[in-house]
């Protein structure tokens, strides 16, 4: 890790120091379901389907045998609800299939409607494994600050990995999650109040 990417790691950790997935489960299985409903989709809004969803299904089982027009209509504030039940009855038959929810993200990965930002959330998250979730938040944030730049999520994610150690992987994942909730906002990031502004390319190019 470079001694810029430390200092910004250092800062970022200070700033949000309670950064953690802000998703409400209590199985791998649980998280799956309520990452796959996250996308374009507040975790507040998950929260607040799942509390009620997960009372009437919280298994594979239960959710390969729920009608999806059912499932649909427990989710539809979610937002693409038609793909999403869709996404989550095929992942849940994958997982029986397989005979439970794997830890790995290569493992993961191989589960229908599972795709690489999820299978890292849940293998990290669930599983306490070593992995950068690349979403919107972290995506706009790690090319603001100049520790990526890439114009996919894959190619920051590469990265990101390469930039920091392995062991913060996990952690920087929230903190800039965090950061691009609370602070570094799509239309209007508060470059004033940021500590990290500094060593920011996006606030460096402002300024000219």
């Amino acid at each position: 890790m470079t001694k810029t990417n430390e200092e910004i790691y250092n800062l970022l950790s200070t700033l949000h120091a309670d950064a953690k997935c802000e998703l409400d489960f209590t199985t791998p299985f649980e998280l799956l379901v309520a990452v796959i409903l996250s996308a374009q989709c507040t975790d507040k809004r998950v929260n607040l389907v799942t509390k009620e969803l997960f009372k009437i299904a919280s298994t594979p089982e239960a959710f390969v045998n729920m009608p999806i027009e059912e499932l649909e209509e427990h989710i539809h504030s979610c937002g693409f609800y038609h793909n999403k039940a869709k996404s989550i009855k095929e992942m849940s038959a994958s997982v029986l299939a397989l005979g439970g929810v794997p830890e790995t993200r290569e493992e993961l990965m191989k589960l229908s409607g599972v795709g690489r930002k999820t299978a890292n959330v849940v293998s990290a998250v669930a599983f306490g494994k070593n992995a950068i979730a690349v979403d919107t938040h972290v995506f706009r944030v790690s090319n603001r600050l100049g520790i990526a730049n890439g114009d996919t999520p894959e190619k920051v994610e590469e990265q990101l990995m390469a930039g920091f150690d392995e062991e913060v992987w996990s952690k920087l994942h929230h903190y800039l999650i965090f950061h691009g909730r609370y602070v570094c906002t799509a239309k209007k990031p508060n470059c004033g109040d940021c500590p990290l502004k500094n060593h920011c390319n996006h606030y460096k190019n402002s300024q000219n």
